[in-house]
């Protein structure tokens, strides 16, 4: 018989939250903070799985950042019909079978962060996705965060939509 083990789970807003055209934050944690698992061939996988993600689940992700030892995704509802609970343990689920081998596993649970209306207003908003961006230039793994490889957007039919494209953000608003 197995022991019963208690595991602390992060409190969660409303589903409703997560819902619709909701922005969030997400940072996951690779347990015990393992690190060595990152490499182009990861990011390959990881780059098709969040593809099928967001069209599942009708999101975008204006950006995310993959670091040693844990990753950002900033998540957009495209529709009243999306789902970023449901669309993150999708990402999760996913990426561990893919990737087990390569000695990587999450932790328990992810952390989010959902944005508020002020921070989702077109003036805002590169700001956050700024901080995102800037992780790997903050930890002093690049001088610059353009030179970092494991960064970049997913947006479901803009297959050439780079952020670093001066149209990037009209490209995004039309998008969402």
């Amino acid at each position: 018989m197995k022991p019963f083990v208690h595991h602390e789970y992060l409190k969660r807003l409303d589903a409703s939250a997560y819902r619709g055209r909701a922005y969030v934050h997400w940072s996951m944690t690779t347990k015990d903070r393992r690190a060595g698992w990152l490499n182009s061939t990861w990011h390959a996988i990881y780059r098709e799985v969040l593809l099928h993600v967001c069209v599942r689940y009708e999101l975008v992700s204006p950006v995310y950042c993959v670091m040693p030892d844990h990753l950002h995704l900033l998540l957009v509802g495209r529709k009243e019909t999306s789902d970023q609970r449901k669309a993150v343990r999708m990402l999760r689920q996913v990426m561990t079978a893919r990737t087990k081998d390569m000695g990587f596993a999450w932790q328990q649970q992810a952390h989010d962060s959902v944005l508020r209306e002020e921070d989702r207003q077109r003036d805002a908003f590169p700001h956050v996705v700024g901080y995102v961006r800037e992780n790997p230039e903050r930890a002093g793994l690049v001088k610059e965060r353009e030179e970092w490889p494991f960064a970049g957007a997913m947006i479901p039919g803009y297959p050439d939509l780079d952020w670093r494209r001066k149209d990037f953000w009209d490209v995004f608003w039309k998008a969402t």
